[in-house]
């Protein structure tokens, strides 16, 4: 579905001078800000904390134990071919993105799903799953799951869907809709623990609307593209060049720590660097929740009930990347991307060199592997000492022949830096808009009132706080697509409304 760009003129050309827009935070949502603030002739200057553009999609250089120089990042990201306006973005730039085939989950039972050979075309992609899956069975299918609980699944409508399921948790909501007890934990605990948190932390909203993206309001099913190198080499490096060439000033390795009234422009941000501080018309505040909530507690931003909205953002529970590089490959048909559910703390298993260039040299050279170890949704506290064997075993039972490899070295990334969406938490939620008309949000913790999630909820946010400042300088936007912002099946939707009433 194509959301048009408001009218108005090409660029800022017709104002008195250019006007100037502090971008605060260089991940996907404020770099999709700045580059569509930098292409319609904004002077925008965007601060990034770390060294690096990214933001959970970063990367940086490490020197291993055997002098090999590589890229670490905080974990396997996929993009799927349903975040149109993430690869909008990324085709400005040439990032090279290559197709996974396949991507399975296993349990600890024995069970293992496939999206292989999947009709494309709703309702079809989502019965065939269900057909295959060892998970369901026919006698489930007819007798089992309570159709009229599972109507929600097929009528989403975004905004609409928080309001109905938003109080409820996802597995919760699974569990009303009756899904065997295997179902729940492979096909659907799986996706959700990919929002960092436990299905009972989650909003039923959230899985609805999720499951609405990749099966029932979209043709492109749950194939996805991982970037052929690491991400700095991929997307960055080219995003930072493609930026300069459109007057944006990169600074990285800068904080912001407060947005304060300016002398002669609207604002004046002050860093920690000790500089003079800059003075910008407006702000997008692209940060992450941590960041953002410290930024509006340090500054004179919104009115008070918009500060104590951002105060109570919720950030979801610590999680773990573990890299191991190992002296020996794995298993020749060892998938790139595992899902698992049942073994432990780990939540899924990749293996970089089956599609990243910089594993696949490392592995030629050295005759190993290059093996990732996912953990969500952790529990407060929880430390890599105490993690790493647990990690170890489970990635031995998962593939054994790991288990006598040698670890030529490892890295290890424990986080807690992600937005929860938990159960209720929707209408606190802040959307990009804030009560003044210069400052925008921008980032996945934002109600976005259309069907998107992850990476994409980040640019499509970033274009929105752009489109919005744009507007208010007369200037046109930029087009957005998402998939249907309600459920392509009449009959369903009208079945669903049907009950609704009743």
């Amino acid at each position: 579905m194509l959301h048009p760009a408001r009218s108005g003129l090409p660029d800022t050309g017709h104002l008195p001078r250019p006007p100037r827009v502090a971008v605060v935070g260089g991940g996907i949502a404020g770099v999709a800000a700045a580059v569509a603030l930098g292409e319609r002739g904004v002077d925008v200057e965007l601060l990034e904390r770390e060294r690096q553009l990214g933001g959970r999609v970063s990367g940086w250089p490490t020197t291993l134990a055997d002098g090999s120089q590589v890229t670490m990042n905080r974990g396997f990201h996929a993009f799927f071919r349903q975040y149109y306006n993430l690869r909008v973005l990324l085709r400005r730039v040439g990032a090279p993105l290559t197709p996974l085939r396949d991507y399975p989950l296993v349990d600890a039972q024995g069970n293992r799903d496939s999206f292989v050979g999947l009709p494309r075309t709703p309702p079809w992609n989502a019965m065939a799953f269900a057909a295959k899956s060892p998970t369901f069975s026919w006698r489930d299918l007819v007798s089992r799951i309570d159709a009229v609980a599972a109507l929600p699944l097929v009528d989403v409508s975004v905004p609409e869907i928080y309001r109905r399921l938003d109080g409820l948790d996802a597995m919760s909501f699974l569990e009303q809709i009756r899904f065997p007890p295997a179902a729940q934990h492979l096909a659907f605990s799986v996706f959700s623990r990919s929002f960092f948190a436990d299905a009972r932390d989650l909003s039923a909203a959230e899985l609805a609307t999720m499951f609405h993206i990749y099966f029932l309001g979209s043709s492109e099913g749950l194939v996805f593209d991982v970037t052929a190198e690491p991400f700095p080499q991929a997307v960055w490096e080219p995003m930072g060049r493609y930026l300069h060439t459109h007057g944006v000033r990169v600074r990285t390795g800068t904080t912001v720590e407060a947005v304060q009234p300016g002398c002669v422009r609207r604002f004046a941000l002050r860093t920690g660097a000790g500089e003079e501080p800059d003075e910008v018309d407006a702000v997008v505040l692209g940060c992450d929740v941590a960041g953002l909530r410290s930024l509006a507690e340090a500054s004179e931003l919104g009115d008070v009930q918009w500060r104590r909205r951002i105060a109570g953002l919720p950030s979801a529970p610590p999680f773990l990347v573990s890299r191991f590089w190992l002296d020996r490959p794995v298993q020749a048909d060892r998938p790139g991307f595992l899902g698992t559910a049942g073994f432990g703390a780990v939540d899924n298993v990749s293996v970089l060199e089956r599609y990243e260039g910089e594993a696949r040299r490392w592995s030629q050279r050295r005759g190993g592997s290059v093996v990732e170890v996912h953990a969500y949704a952790l529990p407060e506290g929880s430390d890599v000492a105490a993690l790493r064997p647990q990690l170890l075993t489970q990635l031995h039972r998962l593939f054994p022949e790991t288990a006598e490899a040698g670890i030529v070295d490892e890295r290890h990334e424990l986080r807690a830096d992600c937005p929860l969406f938990a159960p209720g938490g929707f209408a606190d939620r802040p959307p990009v808009t804030t009560p003044d008309p210069a400052v925008m949000l921008a980032g996945d913790f934002t109600r976005v009132d259309l069907p998107v999630a992850l990476m994409e909820r980040a640019a499509t946010s970033g274009l929105l706080a752009a489109n919005e400042l744009l507007a208010g300088w007369d200037v046109r936007g930029h087009e957005l697509w998402t998939v249907p912002t309600r459920g392509r099946l009449a009959p369903l939707r009208a079945a669903a409304a049907r009950y609704r009433r009743t």
